[in-house]
């Protein structure tokens, strides 16, 4: 027999005086209600200051200042929804997104399911379609954009889609279509500048750059080129990767170290910026074979921190929070699928300098 609202008001209060403290799932299972419908009983109850909510949980007035080790576990308000996810691969870079996205998942009671693109265009469609028809509530999309963003006249079809989206790791620009979705990024191009004023502070005049080829190199770019300036730096010669790009990976090595020699022999370049820490520990050791000494002639810094406290000489590295990116990706996500009010909102996460060996410092 289903109760009426006020019976159920006064069970709530029986329930929540009993315990002390209860979860809102705990609370609509032993009502034999919805989470939504519970949630709006509690609302009522606290607007009237007969309980309070704290951390997703119902507490009895006279337990709020209780120390928190005595609250229910966190919130898990999205019971029983599936976000679906879509990334290029769950290895290099987005292992730790999806890890992040997943333990948020799991932290709110929803589950995370995901669909690789292998950076496949064409693929991108297939896999939220079928992530879709298995389920999935919502979106947690990083279509394969070359550069991050899309082409001019193409990716509008994310911004068609019948469930709440958020891009991770990828932008549109204003007047795009999915400009109006909810998004969270790296702010990659604060990460270049940062490490370009690293660098300037310890006196370094000239920084080079040198990014391979992937959809964050733009933003790579812009930010050392912001950072040149601000700081009145003098500008490197550019880079062979700022051209045609590398055919094959040993060809992008074997330019990219002739533009890193050719930089400190004669042209005065004393350290740079080399994307990413798994091509600065290829790099690094064919530079002190040509006489290139790290850090006493080129202090390098390395963009992404996957290996680079590994390296020969450990790698000063800017490291992208990326569990961070997936784990607000994930919540902006829940907050649109439970219903809680807010503005769309565009996300840049800041990366991290971490510094060691490489980029020495000068006397």
């Amino acid at each position: 027999m289903r109760l009426h609202v006020d019976q159920r008001h006064e069970r709530v209060l029986a329930l929540v005086r009993e315990h002390g403290s209860m979860r809102v799932a705990e609370l609509a299972a032993e009502l034999g209600v919805s989470a939504v419908t519970l949630r709006r009983d509690v609302e009522t109850l606290a607007g009237q200051g007969r309980v309070h909510r704290l951390h997703g949980a119902v507490v009895w007035p006279g337990e709020r200042d209780e120390p928190e080790q005595h609250l229910p576990a966190p919130r898990r308000d999205a019971d029983g929804l599936v976000l679906g996810m879509v990334v290029p691969t769950t290895g290099y870079y987005y292992a730790d997104v999806v890890q992040g996205a997943r333990e948020t998942a799991e932290a709110h009671g929803a589950r995370l399911v995901v669909g690789l693109s292998h950076y496949l265009p064409d693929e991108d469609g297939p896999q939220v379609k079928r992530l879709l028809s298995t389920g999935a509530n919502g979106l947690l999309l990083t279509p394969s954009w070359e550069r991050s963003a899309p082409e001019p006249g193409t990716g509008a079809w994310v911004a068609e889609l019948d469930v709440p989206t958020v891009l991770v790791e990828r932008w549109a620009p204003l007047g795009h279509p999915a400009a109006a979705l909810d998004r969270v990024r790296t702010d990659h191009a604060y990460g270049a500048a940062r490490a370009v004023q690293h660098l300037a502070g310890l006196g370094h005049r000239k920084v080079a750059i040198a990014a391979q080829e992937n959809p964050h190199r733009g933003r790579l770019q812009a930010g050392y080129e912001a950072a040149v300036d601000a700081l009145g730096l003098e500008p490197a010669p550019v880079s062979p990767l700022d051209g045609k790009p590398a055919a094959t990976r040993a060809e992008r090595f074997d330019r990219t170290l002739d533009y890193l020699c050719e930089a400190v022999e004669r042209h005065g370049v004393t350290a740079a910026l080399v994307h990413s820490d798994a091509d600065a520990i290829v790099l690094i050791p064919r530079l002190q074979a040509r006489g290139v000494r790290v850090p006493e002639d080129l202090a390098v810094i390395a963009y992404d921190d996957e290996v680079a406290p590994l390296a020969d000489v450990p790698l000063t590295a800017v490291a992208p929070a990326k569990r961070e990116v997936g784990a607000r990706a994930a919540e902006l996500l829940i907050d649109r699928l439970t219903g809680r009010p807010g503005a769309r909102r565009h996300l840049d996460v800041l990366p991290e300098l971490k510094v060691r060996a490489s980029c020495g410092e000068l006397g």
